[in-house]
């Protein structure tokens, strides 16, 4: 009889399922009646914050997304929560000081997070470095807390099987717990996958993850080679938000390993409760306009281009803004030229906004670099880590001309080494917002315009219920 090697999986319908398909709209109130079933299944992890989901929470819905990590946690007492993490950039755009993200991580944690997924856009490990430490710490002093570092999953002659088996005896030497195997824009194929996680498992002992999209169309055949391979965890999305520019869904692949070596062991009639509960949802976003049918087909693109799906709607938006919607192909082929020039970085947040803009100013102006954005100055600079491969010097010249280059890690090279969180929270104060939870301070060093507003708006409904009150109290409503 064979092995039992029972895969797991990590479930992402709170989190990166929506943040792929409808923008990272679905709202919390939305998410608490079905917790107490997601919480049965027996997943490794529910997969429902960080990334996208913190800025939108503040910006769109007017949330407060550390209430929404309470209340998820309150509601999910048996499962694990994980979270996605910028490494030094936290879940902002920029890199922070090292007390700033210790800072993060502690309230994270203690608001309910249990395992945190770790990436660097340019898979530079010293920008990871901050987030690790700072995870094992408190793991130390409260006994919770799991350091995930993903590597972030690219093509290209420098991403070599030695380069990736290097990069996880680096991780498991750093002292992460496990490591991921992040494939933002469903580049990994399934016998590259089957590849790929021996060479890993060959070369560290920490469990590994395989994280990926479906926008190429052969994620769930790469899922089953992987598996087949030895990876421990998948991460899946219920169906009614799969596929498309989401993960492979959840129930399928809970039915492709039924009755072999890798059963979950996961209940369908269960999960169908769940898919039941989710399908209307994803009808009145299809009906509303939220979720697209550009979103949801097969992009065998993506292989050629390497663009996530997120980073081609964001292309779309953009040029149908500068009336520019025919040079949608000429900026498909632009993309690869403008990540040879800048050392061929992985295209994640935010390098793939950075590659894929620099790529848009190309075409409409009709000269390369004839105009760049700041971030593509500061890529060039070295502000962001350091790439793989070296940088293009002429485009250099003609971008950044006569600057010094920095090599350090991205704190150090944009002058962030010095602790920031206390001046961080005196330029709030003086601004006359009064952090009513020390989670403030962190929402509004991340977002401090989005933050501010999101505290006037908390400010004046609040206000609106005393009012409500008061009234009530004096007779004005029926009781």
């Amino acid at each position: 009889m064979a092995e039992q090697k029972p895969v797991k999986i990590t479930e992402t319908i709170l989190r990166d399922a929506h943040q792929s398909l409808i923008a990272t709209r679905m709202p919390t109130d939305f998410m608490l009646p079905i917790l107490d079933k997601l919480d049965q299944v027996g997943y490794n992890s529910l997969e429902c914050w960080g990334g996208a989901t913190f800025d939108a929470s503040l910006r769109f819905l007017k949330e407060d997304p550390w209430d929404r990590l309470r209340k998820i946690k309150d509601k999910c007492k048996n499962t694990p929560l994980q979270m996605l993490f910028r490494g030094q950039n936290i879940l902002g755009y920029r890199p922070y000081a090292d007390d700033v993200v210790y800072a993060f991580v502690e309230k994270s944690i203690a608001n309910g997070i249990d395992i945190i997924r770790i990436f660097d856009c340019l898979n530079d490990i010293r920008n990871l470095q901050a987030a690790v430490d700072a995870t094992n710490k408190i793991k130390q002093r409260e006994g919770r807390g799991h350091a995930q570092i993903a590597l972030s999953y690219t093509l290209g002659d420098a991403y070599t099987l030695e380069y990736w088996a290097k990069m996880a005896k680096d991780i498991e030497e750093m002292g992460a717990d496990s490591i991921c195997i992040k494939d933002m824009a469903g580049l990994l194929v399934p016998y590259k996958a089957e590849e790929l996680v021996k060479t890993l498992k060959e070369s560290t002992k920490l469990p590994i993850q395989l994280h990926t999209h479906y926008t190429s169309g052969v994620a769930s055949m790469t899922y089953l080679k992987a598996v087949e391979a030895g990876v421990d965890v998948i991460d899946c999305a219920m169906s009614p938000l799969a596929l498309g520019t989401s993960q492979p869904a959840t129930e399928v692949m809970v039915e492709a390993f039924r009755g072999t070596p890798y059963d979950t062991g996961y209940d369908q009639n269960l999960l169908a409760e769940i898919a039941n509960y989710f399908a209307p949802y994803r009808e009145e976003c299809l009906e509303s306009g939220l979720l697209s049918t550009k979103v949801l087909g097969v992009n065998i693109k993506t292989l050629l281009y390497q663009v996530p799906g997120g980073m081609l709607s964001n292309m779309v938006s953009q040029l149908k803004e500068q009336h520019a919607e025919d040079k949608f192909q000429e900026v498909l082929e632009e993309i690869p030229r403008v990540r040879k020039d800048c050392g061929e970085p992985p295209l994640v947040t935010p390098s793939s906004q950075i590659v894929g803009t620099q790529a848009i100013f190309n075409v409409l102006m009709g000269e390369r670099y004839k105009m760049a954005t700041g971030e593509f100055k500061d890529l060039l600079r070295g502000n962001y880590g350091q790439t793989v491969k070296p940088m293009n010097e002429e485009v250099i010249n003609k971008v950044i001309p006569g600057e010094k280059r920095s090599t350090a890690r991205s704190a150090e090279a944009t002058g962030h080494t010095e602790p920031e969180l206390e001046s961080i929270k005196a330029e709030m104060i003086e601004k006359g917002f009064e952090p009513q939870q020390e989670e403030d301070v962190l929402s509004y060093a991340l977002f401090p315009q989005v933050a501010a507003d999101f505290f006037k708006y908390r400010k004046a409904q609040q206000e609106k219920v005393d009012l409500t009150k008061a009234d009530t109290a004096n007779g004005a409503y029926p009781v």
